[in-house]
């Protein structure tokens, strides 16, 4: 595990600020993570592939959800997964306090962005694919990740924590109040 966080932060670091405040069309973190994964023999690409599903698959919280669903104003299945993907390149202290007080994401620049301008975005669906871009450039055999990989069929479902309606701006207000002063002023 500390391997897999010290090349999220290897490539945080390559990024200088830009790792903490990013937006879409120009982001270099994605980049610099597949860099580094690209270095690795595939066998390592693997293990890094077995490591984030685990991390990934620890983010499948509710609340965390119902962070991502104000954040960005709504958040679907397939936006929570590009959200968990973006939250790692964080780097972990800002994962594990998102994952341990979803609120805390009040704190990440790039949040506090969103909130001020309505630029930048956390979510990251091209992380989803890192590993797998990594080991077909590697080995030349776009079908052969599926086979070593053999990752869990099981993910987590549902999410785990406890749920709201994250339409309910006074319920909001009172589980992440940090946020929803960022979102939803009163």
């Amino acid at each position: 595990m500390e391997q897999w966080w010290e090349l999220i932060e290897s490539a945080r670091s390559a990024c200088g600020e830009r790792a903490d405040d990013r937006d879409p069309a120009d982001d270099p973190l994605p980049g610099a993570v597949l860099d580094r994964l690209v270095a690795l023999a595939p066998e390592q690409i693997i293990a890094f592939s077995r490591v984030f599903s685990t991390v990934f698959d620890t983010a499948y919280l509710a609340p965390l959800w119902a962070a991502a669903y104000l954040i960005e104003g709504g958040c679907g299945d397939d936006g929570f997964m590009d959200f968990r993907a973006g939250l790692m390149l964080q780097g972990r202290t800002a994962f594990d306090r998102a994952v341990a007080d979803p609120d805390s994401l009040a704190d990440l620049p790039v949040v506090r962005r969103m909130a001020t301008t309505g630029k930048g975005w956390l979510g990251c669906e091209e992380m989803l694919y890192a590993p797998r871009t990594a080991y077909t450039h590697r080995t030349g055999s776009p079908d052969g990740y599926d086979a070593a990989f053999a990752g869990p069929a099981e993910r987590p479902s549902p999410a785990r924590g406890e749920r709201w309606d994250v339409e309910d701006d006074e319920e909001t207000h009172r589980r992440l109040p940090r946020l929803a002063a960022l979102f939803q002023p009163v």
